[in-house]
């Protein structure tokens, strides 16, 4: 059986602005702690479509077990980052940008694993002034 990723964004929402704080919640079962060797948790954003894929990685942390209390890295964690202004989300006929929330795992053996989480990264709408 695979080990289970569990990300939860915090305030639920799909779509985030620019300056936004994004809270996310990160946890790891059904592994033994002494088989994880590291977990990276990250907010980026991605390309998907035509062409080349690139990646910009906004937000990263790697923990090992020797990083935490009880060298045990399962427990649920909070962390936090604020969002950039830029590239925002985009949803073209050829080219897609999607921002996400992804969590690595690395266990004994060389095995990886990931799981993520997709949000949209989105301009703040206008404020209407009245003309009064």
């Amino acid at each position: 059986m695979d080990p289970l990723i569990s990300i939860q964004l915090v305030a639920r929402r799909e779509v985030y602005h620019p300056g936004d704080k994004l809270l996310f919640d990160v946890q790891i079962d059904a592994i033994d702690p002494e088989e994880i060797v590291a977990v990276e948790s990250s907010v980026m954003w991605y390309t998907d479509g035509k062409g080349d894929e690139d990646i910009g990685v906004h937000f990263f942390e790697r923990l090992t077990p020797l990083d935490v209390e009880k060298n045990d890295l399962r427990p649920w964690r909070q962390l936090a980052t604020v969002l950039p202004n830029s590239p925002l989300s985009y949803a073209g006929e050829i080219i897609k940008i999607r921002w996400c929330v992804r969590v690595r795992l690395f266990v004994q053996k060389g095995k990886e694993f990931y799981e993520q989480a997709l949000f949209r990264l989105a301009a703040v709408p206008p404020v209407a002034h009245s003309t009064k």
